[in-house]
């Protein structure tokens, strides 16, 4: 097992901050593990308590939910909360006694809704801290191509070989098709979302296009997009939102769509290992995703956009973080360079920084303004701002 120092040193700061904790994030990328590891540190100073909402005997012991946790001391973990939604009422009422004998931390893998939820009922006693599988600062620059090709859920990434992986991230995307769809609502043959996901790899990158979509599964412009916010719901999409100026500008107004996972885009896709990535048509679509995630991952910003302005060009990706507009155009190559539009960019979306990130191992600067960044630096280069 790799260690999550990181990941471990947050979710203890939110425990001692706040009553409730809630750690959100898709099914397999190691919820259960790091809370396990919080509740067992815990156990030895306060005692903990644990409840999986997938097991029937913990369900049914929490069809009296007041009956069952009032009593509880110490660290209180609820898995899978998002099956029993109507818990937040009563959290709430647990986590304003004074003193507090227990603090809560509620595991979950659909949102945002759950986040509403929880925000809604729990605001002020909540904190919520999102992830994800494994990233290059937990796998170390030496593994960056194994963690690109295979993806960051730590079974598809830490199999004894590619043949493994493979397998094990085919038999991820069947049962999250047969299983966690109709949990997140949607009554649908897995076929059909099958086919509707696969479809969305060969957009990864691209904006998103209900219409011509529909058009090719038979069905409305909105159904696509409710299917959409379904796979966005429950962490195996990321919809990157269009960022408005007020310019004299054509500027693109759809977000852009990419496969969370790049081990789940390739599998989508059909590329069995690295060889076969980079022979691929989508190679630099799927490095642009990957790309996407790892700057989300070190920065954690509370705003994220592209812009994009049609028919003259587009910024990958700008990030508001601490008072600042960060901007980040991805390419895969081996010496990128900045290009005027990207010097226009700069000045017209007013940046403080713009970092062309990309797959090599050399930092260097692309004309007086433009920072040339390895993705395996991004951490390194980002936190020393």
């Amino acid at each position: 097992m790799l260690k999550r120092n990181e990941l471990e040193a947050c979710l203890e700061k939110a425990l001692n901050r706040s009553p409730v904790t809630m750690l959100l994030g898709p099914r397999q990328c190691g919820k259960t593990t790091l809370a396990k590891k919080a509740a067992g540190a815990r156990k030895k100073r306060g005692g903990s308590s644990w409840f999986d909402l997938e097991s029937p005997r913990d369900q049914a012991a929490l069809q009296e939910p007041q009956v069952a946790l009032e009593p509880l001391s110490g660290l209180v973990v609820i898995d899978e909360v998002q099956r029993q939604p109507n818990l937040f009422p009563l959290l709430r009422v647990l986590s304003d006694r004074r003193p507090l004998p227990a603090r809560f931390l509620i595991l979950g893998s659909a949102s945002p809704e759950l986040s509403r939820q929880a925000g809604e009922t729990l605001a002020g006693r909540i904190e919520c801290i999102e992830m994800a599988g494994f990233g290059i600062d937990e796998v170390g620059d030496k593994n960056l191509r194994k963690l690109w090709t295979r993806g960051g859920f730590p079974r598809a990434f830490l199999a004894r070989s590619e043949e493994s992986s493979r397998t094990w991230r085919h038999d991820f995307i069947r049962t999250f098709l047969e299983r966690d769809i109709p949990s997140l609502g949607l009554t649908l043959p897995p076929s059909t979302m099958r086919r509707f996901w696969g479809m969305l790899a060969h957009y990864h990158g691209q904006t998103w296009n209900g219409s011509e979509i529909g058009r090719s599964m038979g069905v409305s412009d909105v159904t696509t997009r409710r299917w959409l916010d379904v796979l966005t719901s429950g962490f195996m999409v990321r919809q990157l939102l269009p960022w408005f100026e007020n310019l004299n500008k054509r500027q693109v107004k759809a977000p852009k769509i990419y496969v969370r996972d790049s081990g789940l885009l390739h599998s989508l896709l059909g590329i069995e290992d690295h060889r076969g990535l980079l022979a691929h048509p989508k190679l630099g679509a799927s490095f642009e995703g990957f790309a996407v995630e790892e700057v989300l991952r070190v920065l954690a910003p509370r705003e994220a956009y592209f812009w994009a302005v049609h028919a003259q060009g587009e910024l990958d990706l700008l990030v508001f973080h601490r008072g600042r507009r960060l901007g980040f155009e991805i390419k895969y190559g081996d010496a990128p360079r900045a290009t005027p539009w990207l010097e226009s960019a700069f000045d017209l979306l007013g940046l403080s920084e713009l970092h062309i990130v990309y797959p090599g191992t050399l930092a260097y600067r692309s004309g007086p303004r433009i920072q040339v960044t390895p993705v395996t630096a991004l951490r390194k280069v980002l936190q020393e701002r």
